[in-house]
């Protein structure tokens, strides 16, 4: 009997599916040696992977202000933590204590939103003036940049709407329709309304959980191989995996893409990882991404622009280029947010601060000088050890290949690199993750 023709809809997914086959098709590394690696990882249990420094997963609770969410981050120098529910009982399974994980990249989507918002709430004098009350938690669901209309304004009270109205921001044209636009209203008061008038002064890390998470929370019991989290953290996009002991209430570790990647040096002298370490990343198929795909940001353009273009396109870094030759000289991370909601001091004039001039402030504040460090880079030649050095060594999350002229030319992420070490059995997600976990992945 013949059987009907298999359609590839374009899901979560099939674009992991398409990322990976990829990627494999590229490697040009024996099979036997592919095959006994990833046999390897499959009989390696998460429970001898190290655990996080310190020994104590740093979890956040619900109803924790997104603004100190943001300063356990920084402190604790993480991208992302487990949210608990505050209200779980101690002995209450993980599914009920934990919501989920918030990462800079949610906080980064509810402080984009926050702008729009507070640029029609400053327009009117201040968010209490503008009569913006408890019905705006709604709207911060619905605004986004660009959006506008009667659906953008529906948790605004008639007064804030004509306030904004009167006060230069048509509500019904632009209502601040993009970043620059926004940076343009806010200046100073940007963070007394973000920070201290409601409602974003209450919004709590579980309030914007549901509307603003990238990723799913997927977690992986102490015996599971650790093929599985390796595939979690390429194949499947995920850039963390919480850990649980079954029968257990809490999560016992935080394996993240960089903690792999540090994992993967520290093999620096076995055979199998010298092997794959010593070849050229063209060799790989790296980077995966060319330089026509690549996103950047000049320069001379609003640093909430470059932030923008991260929540629109889902991505977590961008390149900063200058001039038509778009050479490169700096980069900018998704959690350098932070630097926006913890040294507001640092950004006295909204209405001119560019790219560059964010950058430098950062170099000054944290380096006493205003002088930005040139960008990690590597070349289409260089071989993967020296790629992974600087990812582990510095703790960041890509690097850019660029050619003679310092023109970016590709990129290369954790996930890339950790795909390099690893195929996907057949029926692997089938047999370790199940219909369950497929349809969390895919939403």
């Amino acid at each position: 009997m013949a059987h009907a023709q298999e359609v590839r809809t374009s899901t979560p997914l099939s674009k992991c599916d398409t990322y990976f086959e990829t990627i494999q098709s590229r490697k040009k590394l024996p099979q036997t040696l592919q095959e006994t690696l990833t046999d390897s990882f499959a009989k390696i249990p998460v429970s001898s992977f190290p655990g996080v420094p310190g020994g104590k997963v740093i979890e956040i609770l619900a109803n924790t202000p997104v603004g100190e969410a943001v300063k356990i981050l920084s402190e604790s120098n993480i991208l992302a933590a487990p949210v608990k529910d505050p209200d779980a009982g101690i002995g209450s399974d993980w599914r009920d204590r934990y919501l989920g994980i918030i990462d800079y990249s949610a906080i980064i989507l509810w402080v984009m939103e926050c702008a729009e918002l507070a640029a029609v709430a400053i327009s009117a004098g201040t968010a209490t003036a503008a009569g913006v009350g408890a019905g705006t938690i709604g709207a911060l669901g619905a605004i986004a940049l660009g959006v506008t209309g009667p659906a953008a304004v529906a948790g605004l009270t008639a007064a804030a709407v004509g306030a904004a109205v009167v006060g230069g921001v048509a509500a019904d044209k632009t209502m601040a329709k993009d970043a620059p636009q926004a940076a343009n209203n806010l200046g100073e008061d940007f963070y007394k309304v973000l920070l201290k008038e409601e409602p974003f002064k209450s919004t709590t890390v579980g309030s914007i959980l549901k509307s603003y998470r990238w990723a799913p929370f997927v977690p992986v019991a102490r015996n599971s191989a650790m093929l599985t989290v390796l595939l979690l953290l390429s194949k499947y996009r995920l850039r963390n995996v919480p850990v649980i002991e079954p029968g257990k209430p809490d999560i016992v570790n935080f394996i993240t893409q960089s903690a792999v990647i540090q994992g993967l040096e520290g093999c620096k002298g076995r055979d199998w990882f010298d092997c794959i370490a010593a070849k050229p990343i063209s060799d790989l198929g790296l980077p995966f991404m060319s330089a026509d795909k690549v996103i950047d940001i000049q320069s001379n353009g609003l640093i909430l622009e470059a932030f923008k273009l991260m929540r629109d396109m889902q991505i977590g870094g961008l390149p900063v280029v200058e001039g038509p030759t778009k050479k490169i000289v700096g980069s900018l991370s998704i959690r350098d947010i932070r630097y926006l909601l913890l040294r507001p001091e640092l950004f006295s004039n909204f209405r001119e601060l560019t790219v560059m001039d964010f950058m430098k402030k950062i170099h000054s504040a944290s380096h006493g000088t205003g002088k930005v460090t040139r960008p990690l880079t590597c070349k289409p030649d260089s071989t993967l050890e020296s790629v992974i050095h600087p990812l582990s060594s510095q703790s960041i999350h890509r690097i850019y290949t660029v050619d003679g002229l310092d023109q970016v030319v590709g990129v290369i992420t954790l996930r890339d690199v950790i795909s390099c070490f690893i195929s996907e059995p057949d029926y692997h997600f089938d047999d370790y993750y199940g219909f369950a976990v497929k349809e969390m992945l895919n939403h």
